[in-house]
């Protein structure tokens, strides 16, 4: 995984993986991985959510306000 840059300063992502059809997050003060897909989250939702991690800011946000519940597993 790639430890996402945090540029804003106060994100509680930590890391994150991106796939052709998936983005995987993991989060601070947790082990588990998130893995939010074309078929969980929908496809503009995962290509917005990893051109956020790329850019180190609003990750978070993104999930927290548009798929916070759409995780695979």
């Amino acid at each position: 995984m790639n430890n996402y840059a945090n540029l804003g300063g106060n994100s509680n992502v930590q890391s994150y993986e991106i796939g052709y059809k998936f983005i995987a997050v993991k989060f601070y003060g947790t082990n588990k991985i998130y893995v939010y897909s074309y078929s969980s989250a929908g496809a503009k939702n995962v290509d917005l959510a990893k051109e956020l991690a790329e850019n180190g800011l609003g990750l978070n946000s993104h999930i927290m306000l548009n798929m916070k519940d759409d995780f695979e597993r």
